[in-house]
């Protein structure tokens, strides 16, 4: 084989997984309690029914440290070469969060460093992790996702402050081959700076969202480059088994997977329990979906996100036989 066949042949494989919520569960009538709405609302519009929220003892770095460690431990014992890890909400501004992960994690000296894109943060870091291995950078690389975004609206906003939780979760990549279990396909990734002042944040209790130009957006873009990354891995929509979507709300998931006509039963979800965790929202759900045994060995699934930016993405996965732990109570899912 050429080292261009070798090249072409080469992938990033999923090896492990896994995730992390803060313990404090914040329900919707503790929300209705003081602001101007109600839990009918909330469910109606959000389809959200509580959230898990980081107390101050409870850092970005702290709940990526976790979810990257059960990924290291669930999964194929590697030796990790490279960290990326996602998030609008490090915990200063300088220096970024994953070097201080990686030396939590006994990493000292790997490559470390931060990706900012809302929340598609984490396919756009799965697809640079993807780069690391294709030039062989690394040959493991550790990806994580993870926000704290409850901290971002305005206390006193109704419209925003039921949809936000916190959280992470975490990935592990090994360099393999295209056909194997585990492979990622082409990442789908695209931008329109045009659209930056409709979901933006200057600082905790800043948060401003256009509403209704976030879901008609939200909504056509992950159709889109879901069926762009479908097409580029050789799948027909049709093919897709499971349909993992950033966890914005439940109507924005409910109408992508009607766009993309992916049955009700091929979808899956979590966002009533843990509301929008940003960058975390995939890697979460991925975790806790392998473990509960919603997402199997076999089953064909396709990723696809959408953020401030305004970004979006998608890309496409078999997902690999491992033996995932689950979340302790109060961590569980609603589809």
């Amino acid at each position: 084989m050429t080292a261009a066949s070798k090249a072409a042949a080469r992938a990033a494989v999923v090896c492990g997984a896994g995730a992390a919520l803060p313990p404090h569960i914040i329900m919707n009538a503790e929300l209705t309690a003081r602001l101007d709405t109600t839990d009918e609302w909330i469910r109606s519009r959000t389809g959200i029914t509580q959230r898990h929220v980081a107390g101050v003892d409870l850092s970005t770095t702290d709940l990526a440290a976790r979810a990257a460690a059960q990924a290291l431990a669930d999964g194929q014992p590697v030796t990790v070469e490279a960290v990326v890890v996602a998030t609008t909400t490090p915990d200063r501004c300088c220096p970024a969060t994953a070097p201080a992960v990686a030396t939590r994690l006994g990493l000292t000296g790997v490559p470390a460093y931060d990706l900012a894109a809302g929340c598609t943060g984490f396919l756009y870091a799965l697809a640079t992790a993807a780069g690391l291995i294709a030039t062989d950078t690394a040959r493991t690389v550790l990806v994580i996702g993870a926000d704290r975004l409850a901290t971002l609206p305005d206390p006193e906003d109704r419209t925003s402050v039921p949809l936000f939780g916190d959280g992470a979760g975490a990935v592990v990549l090994r360099r393999g081959s295209t056909d194997e279990a585990g492979a990622l396909g082409p990442v789908v990734l695209g931008s329109d700076g045009t659209g930056a002042d409709l979901i933006q944040a200057s600082l905790p209790g800043t948060l401003h969202m256009d509403g209704a130009d976030v879901f008609r957006h939200a909504v056509d873009r992950m159709s889109t480059a879901s069926r762009q990354a479908a097409t580029a891995a050789g799948w027909d929509v049709t093919d897709i088994d499971r349909l993992i979507p950033h966890q914005a709300n439940s109507r924005i998931t409910s109408f992508v997977a009607r766009q993309l006509g992916v049955p009700d039963d091929h979808q899956l979800g979590n966002v009533g329990d843990v509301g929008n965790t940003g960058a975390a929202s995939i890697p979460l759900l991925l975790a806790r979906s392998a473990a509960d045994g919603r997402l199997g060995p076999g089953h064909r699934t396709l990723l696809t996100a959408f953020g401030a930016g305004l970004t979006w993405g998608a890309t496409t996965l078999t997902w690999p036989d491992l033996s995932l732990t689950r979340l302790p109570e109060g961590a569980g899912h609603d589809r």
